[in-house]
């Protein structure tokens, strides 16, 4: 797989992956939306931590900056 997330990219779902996770544990959200949030967190920590995400290739979408 070749890499197509920046760096900033990968901050920000990470972010994103606390607040859900936190919101969970906190119990502010709950049921099928928490469950639907925790499926989309896990996701986003999963792209974060390879650098790839399986939706931006079939978009033809690159965050990842150039070699030179």
């Amino acid at each position: 797989m070749k890499k197509n997330m920046g760096g900033a990219d990968r901050i920000i779902r990470i972010f994103i992956t606390g607040i859900i996770v936190v919101l969970y544990w906190q119990g502010i959200i709950e049921g099928k939306t928490a469950i639907a949030l925790l499926v989309i967190a896990a996701i986003f920590l999963l792209t974060s931590l390879v650098s790839f995400c399986p939706l931006y290739k079939l978009v033809g979408l690159n965050t990842c900056p150039r070699k030179r």
